[in-house]
This record gives C-alpha cells, structure tokens and sequence, in this order.
C-alpha cells in the first residue's frame, strides 16, 4: 500500500462526512467524492508538506461542492430583488470586495434553494412549479415567500454588532504627521513576528491596539483591541487564542472576532477564525479550504508568513514606480526608509505585499529592527471595487499619492498605526 492509499484510508470517513454533509442527494455526493479522490491522486506529487494531506484534500472537496451547486443553480447570478453581491470583508490584509451569495444560499435548506431555483434559474410558472413537485399552487407561493425571505434575512444580517459604549482608544483620533525618507544604506535583515493583519505577536502576554486612519481626512475610523487569551489547539495543531475586539467609530459599531494562530521557529500563521452572524457563532479553521484561506490564509498549504524578513529580488522599487519581477503573488523587502512620525523617528525596512489576496490590493509595510510595524499604508488599483463605488480611486481620492505598479495605477486609501509607536 502507497502513502497516498494509506493516507486517504487513515481520513476517508472525515471526507465523506464533509462531502455528505454539504450534497443531501446520496448518488449525488457519492459521484463528487469519487471525484475528490481521482483530483487528489492526480495532484499527490504537487503536494509538499505531506502533513497537510487532510487539508489539501478538504479543500479539493469544497471546489467540488461547489462546482455542482453552480452547475445545478448558477449560484453566482442570482436574481433576487437586484441584490448586490458584494461586501467589504475584513481580512488579513485589509478589506477587501468579496462575494458572498453563494454562502448564504449553501446556508439554505434543500426545500429553499429547490423553490429558488426552479422559479429564477429554470424560471418555471407557478402552476408548473406544482405539477412538477405534486403540490397545490397555494404552497409553491408560500413557498417561494419564506426562502426569499430567509435569504434576504441572512444576506441583510452578517454581523454581531453592538453599541461602542465600553472602551476608549488609546491611539489618536487624527493620524500625526508623517514623513518616509529612503535611505541609501541596505535592507537589514528582520525577525517580525507578528500575526499579519493583527499587528500582534501570538505568544501568551501579548496585546496591542491598532488603528485605521482615511488618509485624506486624518481621522481614525475604526480601531481594535487585540490580546492573547491563552493556549488553544485546532485539529491538533497547538496554538494561542487571540481575541479581536473592532470599534468602528463612524457607526459607533463593535464586533468581536476570535482567532487561534501559530508562532513557529520560522514561520506565523492563523489556524481558525470565528465571529457571530444572526446570534449564530461561527467558525472556520484551515481545513475549510477557500472559505478560509481566501482570507486568512497564506503561502502553500497554508504555512504562514516567514518571520525572517530578507530581501529576495522580487518587487524592484524606483520612488512611485514597482516592478513585480514574477507572476504570481508576492511578498518582498523594497528598500530601507526612516519614518518620522510625531515626534520620533525609526529605521525602518519597507516590505510590499502585492496580489495574495489579488492582484488590486497593494500594501506597504513599515518595519523597525525590533520586527515591530511602524505605519502599514494600504494602495487600491484605479479600478478596484468599481462596481462597488462607482468611481475609479483616483477619481474618488485625486490628492491622494499614486503607484505605478507594472504599468497600473494605484491609489493610497488607508493607513494603519499601532500604540507601539505612542
């Protein structure tokens, strides 16, 4: 027996309760996980860390899920009201535009998306409806009614979201002035351990509060308590749970937001991430696939950032203008800078992340000989979101500064500090 066939016996029954659990018809789900099985044998070789064969494999069964609930009801383009299909989601790297309609209706009951989908998709009459599912004319409309009112139900309610009337921020309300001067010396090696996206080192002890600035108005917009809470484990794998509590000011809202995370000799990385939609808690660890990783995820098999920050040659930087020198997503030193800040003043290495979460979203990230974060600036391409908003970024923010990034325009949108620096 081969480590592929051993491997797969040792978590069949964990795969088949995943596939079964998501596709109700059994002949149906039967089909999809043979064809997990053949994907996973003719990709085995393409998988390095053997360790996270449950992972990879968890995640070919999620493409697969929803390849057949697309097919079946062209989830994507679904008609209801003229909903718009995006959002604002807040990842590791920022917000970022994210479509969610396929979620809310996998959230369904089978009685639900079967209504939905004859009556948009197949868009079959009423009274056609009911001779095909052998019921009266009266319960194919009652029907209808309570899905379209359970989808617009979940698509209206994502968030536990309360008042702002228990805590103070201690960072400022406008963003001292700055100013980032290169310097001419090298790039120095750095050990940043912090979790990306959190600002907060995963070690018990830690806390640290962070803030998002608009860049054009100065003022802090939102800011979040981060604190290590103690140890946690997440399939196995040990980490420290880390609380998040988000203030966001311009609404007096708050959301809370639980992760587990992992700091290792080399590498930092998130295991599970939680949050509260409708009263209902929810949670998703790195064996959701997409839904996971997509966001919160990072590197192959999800291995995390590397805490050993060197420059690599991969992202070439003269002032505003960036060459990206491979084609896929990339994380590298650009060059040395002092920011002066307030009134103090830090050597710093800049380190860009280009397209891991795609290829719209750039970030600048500041970094002190401690591996502490000094400022963390945020850059859409013209046309991100612009179905969202409407207008391209430098229609919207004209005074704002500009990077050329192989070619494409970038606009600076936000910027971030931490009370590190206070």
């Amino acid at each position: 027996m081969d480590e592929f066939e051993q491997l797969l016996n040792q978590n069949k029954l964990a795969f088949e309760r995943f596939v079964k659990f998501r596709i109700s018809n059994l002949s149906d789900a039967e089909d999809i996980l043979q064809d997990v099985y053949f994907t996973a044998y003719k990709n085995w070789g393409k998988l390095k860390e053997k360790q996270s064969f449950k992972a990879w494999v968890v995640s070919i069964a999620r493409h697969k899920c929803n390849d057949y609930y697309r097919k079946q009801a062209k989830f994507s383009e679904v008609p209801i009201d003229n909903l718009v299909e995006t959002e604002l989601l807040l990842t590791r790297l920022g917000y970022a535009e994210a479509s969610f309609i396929e979620d809310i209706l996998d959230s369904l009951s089978d009685k639900d998306k079967q209504i939905l989908h004859l009556t948009y998709w197949e868009e079959l009459p009423q009274k056609q409806i009911a001779k095909a599912l052998d019921i009266p004319l009266g319960t194919v409309k009652s029907r209808l009614h309570a899905a379209k009112q359970n989808f617009k139900m979940n698509y209206t309610s994502k968030s536990n979201i309360r008042k702002d009337d228990e805590s103070m921020s201690k960072l400022p309300s406008k963003l001292p002035e700055y100013k980032i001067s290169v310097l001419s010396q090298p790039p120095f090696i750095v050990k940043c351990e912090e979790l990306q996206g959190l600002s907060i080192i995963p070690k018990i002890g830690e806390k640290i509060t962070w803030g998002l600035y608009n860049f054009a108005s100065k003022q802090c917009e939102e800011f979040s308590e981060v604190c290590v809470l103690g140890k946690a484990e997440v399939h196995g794998i040990e980490g420290v749970e880390i609380k998040s509590v988000q203030h966001d000011i311009k609404n007096n809202q708050v959301n809370e937001r639980l992760f587990v995370a992992q700091l290792t000799d080399t590498h930092c990385r998130y295991l599970s991430e939680t949050h509260w939609e409708n009263g209902v808690k929810k949670c998703f660890t790195f064996l959701d696939g997409d839904i996971f990783m997509n966001n919160w995820g990072f590197g192959e098999d999800n291995c995390g950032n590397k805490i050993l920050i060197e420059p690599n040659n991969l992202i070439k930087r003269e002032g505003s203008r960036i060459t990206k020198t491979v084609e896929k997503e990339v994380l590298d030193v650009v060059g040395r800078y002092t920011v002066e800040i307030g009134d103090k003043s830090y050597d710093t290495v800049c380190v860009m992340d280009l397209g891991h979460f795609n290829n719209a979203i750039a970030i600048e990230q500041y970094i002190d000989k401690n591996g502490r974060t000094i400022l963390w600036r945020r850059f859409n391409r013209d046309d991100w979101a612009l179905k969202r908003y409407k207008k391209k970024w430098s229609e919207q923010l004209p005074e704002n500064e500009r990077l050329m990034i192989n070619g494409e325009t970038y606009v600076h949108w936000y910027d971030c500090i931490t009370d590190y620096i206070i």
